[in-house]
């Protein structure tokens, strides 16, 4: 038997506002999905797949606006390519100084910090007493060779939760290194 969503749906509402006894009365009368034993059997369903789309868009949208600012600075980076199998939750774009030029909203998500409040930043102002010195000269390092690389680094959030944070930064190439992308997610 196949089942209409949105029919279900109304169904799923209109059945958790009757009370016992309206329930009682209709209950004979409804066939249930074989797969379904909870009471808000297909809302459940839709916002699996409502979050899922949502975060989908949203990370298409990220990658949209940093092939605007590849355009804009005239990257020879393929963008696609940095993007490809790597799961994130924010996104930095710094300048040659390491100045925070662009944030996605997973960057607020994860930190707490807004994005007016990380532009023109360093990123070293996640950092704080249980940040390791030798990640932060290993950071240092391979930024100077401007080769790709992960680390993991011990960030605060802007309530001063320390966080495990695993960075996978790109240089981005005209003929030299202009800007870097850090993929970060909390590990």
């Amino acid at each position: 038997m196949k089942y209409n969503l949105s029919n279900m749906m109304c169904l799923d509402f209109f059945l958790s506002a009757q009370n016992k006894e309206e329930y009682k009365e209709i209950e004979p009368l409804l066939i249930t999905p074989e797969f379904a034993n909870f009471p808000l059997k297909s809302f459940d369903i839709f916002v699996d797949s409502f979050t899922s789309k949502m975060k989908t868009l949203d990370r298409e949208n990220d990658i949209n606006i940093i092939k605007e600012f590849a355009s804009k600075y005239k990257w020879t980076s393929n963008i696609d390519l940095i993007f490809k199998d790597i799961d994130f939750e924010a996104i930095v774009l710094t300048n040659d100084q390491q100045e925070i030029i662009w944030v996605n909203e997973g960057f607020k998500e994860m930190t707490g910090f807004t994005k007016k409040f990380a532009q023109q930043k360093t990123p070293s102002f996640l950092q704080g007493k249980d940040t390791c010195n030798v990640t932060k000269e290993r950071i240092r390092e391979h930024i100077k060779l401007k080769k790709p690389f992960t680390d993991i680094v011990i960030n605060y959030k802007k309530d001063k939760t320390p966080y495990r944070c695993e960075i996978k930064v790109f240089p981005l190439f005209t003929k030299n290194s202009t800007h870097y992308i850090a993929l970060e997610k909390a590990v």
